[in-house]
């Protein structure tokens, strides 16, 4: 009722009243002009009467606000007088609310505090942002504090009801000490971090005579680095620290990303041709304890490492963050853990009472060939085994193909729908060549299974959502089918594999390292001398490769959409028209693209039904796996892939230069 007063005052006031002044003041002037004697008097009478109508509608307007606060004030026993006055002449803060939201009253702290804002009339959230509790909520999750003229407070709110209508009342307590304690106590919280030289033992086998200078500079810029926030480091094993500081550093660590990891990078071992780095693990969890941090800090590193090195992985509460990672990773790995792992991997195999096997979506060559050779480990230990595949993935079909006479394999490849089936209480999942459930063939099949083992070669772009007993994660391999065959080699008795396994598994690795051509080491070349005893034919592979006129036709077609970005970045996009059902097609394109005059890298884009494929490599100056992970994606240093759902390839490109342009110029 008081709002419709207030409207219907602002309408006679504000319009009508004035209306009829000038009015009147028109019809004076006319006399005037008629009678010049009458100027003066009349002129006057005008002036003291278009006065009179503001002065009367600012006094009601007023009286009205008054009378509708003191309505307020005085509802029993809800706020009476004594409770107002209290509040009023508080000193802090406090504002009543009418429904919408609007400052109707403030006592005199907070009229005197904020007199340089406009406060009655102004939404609550112009003074500083808050949410009401409403109707259905019971009660707040968690306390809302607000920074006002740099004091801290506390929000109270109290709601309501008087003459059928909702005020809020909300009373600001000043917490600006115990912040600052709190504060206080978070920046001296104790951070654990380990620190590991990830690669100079690897180095020195190239530049003997030099490891000790160049193992002193790095120690101490370590050290120096440690001491510059007074934190204690302490070597546990050679090139392998551990390192406790403040959460006050940590902040600075993360806001100049690690900078540390740059300053190594810059120590060259003897000629200078392979850089220095570091791998860093650090943990942050609240209320957790020094050994509970410790723990989490490990996971962290083992993230690191996983991921190629050269990087820091802090893990917080609810994230992990990623820094570094920019030079690509050392072949390291030694037979004695693939012995262990494939030891470890039998042992689980044989007392499961069944195995199911799955590689990613959209499933390569390699995907496949290491399912495969999981397969045949699991059969050699008497398990029951499956492997879950896509039917209609052209590259399944023509390796499911190899096995159609094989009686073994009768059965063996099922359909995801199929695979959740087959899970029972103690069932074995091995998930090769992808370590991100969200690139899974099946992620309800991971969700349903408690025993999961991950088999890859990609590094690692995230937590696992459900920690494995086994992660075998080797980012200096070329291929996960080089990971299985190097299991194999170590479980297997000489020429157990069948034929048609070994051409299987060659497959993958000729895939991935583009017939040996790329990213091939001493192991690549170590597996498919093994697969070749078992009878592997390259010609044979080959034919697995081959396209027909038509396919070859529409890897021609992406010649018609090339653009050259930032000078060095070959992109690619789907002809417009084309039928594209076979990301490997992308992959063959992105490839070729390398082979262009001053190209670094490539990224060919395929829209096949709703999905946009990815398909990136790099010569190996540019880390293209950092780039896709921004688009959820992953792989490796030289080579990686996303798979970009519900979006157009024209929206998916303006994501992937947004990417690009982050990675090219991090502080832009």
């Amino acid at each position: 009722m008081k709002n419709k007063k207030a409207t219907l005052l602002k309408v006679l006031f504000g319009i009508i009243l004035p209306i009829i002044s000038l009015a009147v003041m028109g019809t004076g002037y006319v006399l005037v002009w008629k009678m010049p004697d009458a100027f003066i008097p009349i002129t006057v009478a005008c002036v003291c009467l278009y006065t009179a109508f503001y002065i009367i509608f600012a006094v009601l307007l007023v009286s009205l606000g008054k009378s509708k606060i003191e309505e307020f004030a005085k509802k029993k026993p809800l706020l009476n007088a004594t409770m107002y006055d209290k509040i009023n002449y508080a000193q802090e803060p406090a504002f009543v609310c009418d429904s919408d939201h609007k400052i109707i009253w403030a006592n005199r702290f907070a009229s005197t505090s904020l007199s340089a804002k406009r406060i009655l009339g102004a939404s609550i959230n112009s003074i500083f942002p808050y949410e009401f509790l409403d109707e259905t909520t019971l009660k707040r999750q968690k306390e809302i504090r607000v920074e006002l003229d740099g004091e801290v407070y506390l929000v109270e709110e109290t709601q309501i009801v008087a003459s059928k209508e909702i005020y809020y009342l909300l009373y600001l307590r000043n917490k600006t000490k115990q912040a600052r304690l709190e504060q206080l106590e978070r920046d001296k919280e104790k951070i654990v971090a380990y620190v590991v030289v990830d690669n100079l033992e690897a180095l020195l086998q190239f530049e003997q005579e030099k490891y000790r200078e160049t193992a002193a500079k790095v120690e101490k810029i370590i050290r120096s680095w440690a001491e510059s926030v007074n934190g204690i480091l302490k070597e546990y094993e050679k090139d392998k620290y551990i390192f406790i500081f403040n959460m006050e550093d940590l902040e600075k660590f993360i806001a100049d990303e690690f900078s540390i990891l740059t300053k190594v990078r810059d120590i060259r071992l003897g000629s200078g041709s392979i850089p220095v780095t570091l791998s860093i693990g650090v943990a942050k969890k609240a209320g957790a304890t020094l050994t509970e941090k410790e723990k989490l800090a490990h996971v962290a590193l083992d993230m690191a490492l996983q991921r190629g090195g050269d990087q820091a992985v802090v893990k917080l509460e609810e994230e992990v963050q990623f820094f570094g990672g920019r030079t690509n990773a050392v072949q390291k790995r030694t037979k004695v853990r693939a012995r262990v792992v494939a030891s470890e991997l039998a042992s689980r195999m044989a007392k499961a009472s069944n195995v199911i096997v799955m590689g990613h979506a959209f499933p390569d060559y390699d995907a496949i060939g290491a399912s495969i050779g999981i397969a045949r480990l699991a059969k050699f230990c008497g398990a029951k085994v499956n492997i879950v595949t896509d039917f209609k993935d052209i590259n399944a079909k023509k390796v499911i193909k190899l096995f159609d006479d094989i009686d073994e394999y009768r059965n063996v490849f099922v359909d995801s729908s199929k695979g959740l089936d087959l899970v029972h209480a103690d069932t074995l999942l091995v998930v090769v060549d992808v370590n991100n459930v969200n690139m899974f063939e099946s992620k309800d099949l991971a969700k349903m299974v408690d025993n999961i083992i991950i088999i890859d070669h990609h590094r690692q772009t995230a937590e696992f959502q459900k920690e494995p007993i086994i992660s075998y994660i080797e980012t200096s391999a070329s291929s996960a089918s080089e990971i299985v065959t190097e299991i194999l080699e170590q479980s297997l008795p000489m020429q157990t594999l069948l034929l048609q396994e070994a051409n299987a598994l060659y497959a993958g690795i000729l895939l991935d390292t583009k017939n040996f051509q790329k990213g091939a080491g001493t192991k690549t070349h170590a597996a498919a001398i093994y697969l070749k005893d078992n009878g592997a034919s390259y010609e044979t592979v080959q034919d697995l490769f081959k396209s027909n006129i038509v396919e070859y036709k529409k890897e021609a077609s992406f010649g018609e959409k090339i653009e050259i970005y930032r000078n060095c970045m070959a992109i690619a996009l789907n002809p417009h028209g084309k039928d594209i059902t076979d990301k490997i097609l992308a992959a063959k394109v992105a490839d070729n693209l390398l082979g262009l005059e001053d190209v670094s890298a490539s990224f060919v884009l395929v829209q096949i039904d709703n999905v946009v494929h990815i398909s990136a490599r790099s010569n190996g100056t540019i880390n293209v796996q950092l780039i896709l992970e921004k688009l959820n994606g992953g792989g490796r240093y030289d080579a990686a892939g996303a798979q970009v759902k519900g979006s157009s390839v024209a929206d998916t490109l303006f994501t992937l230069k947004a990417a690009i342009d982050a990675h090219i110029n991090p502080e832009g």
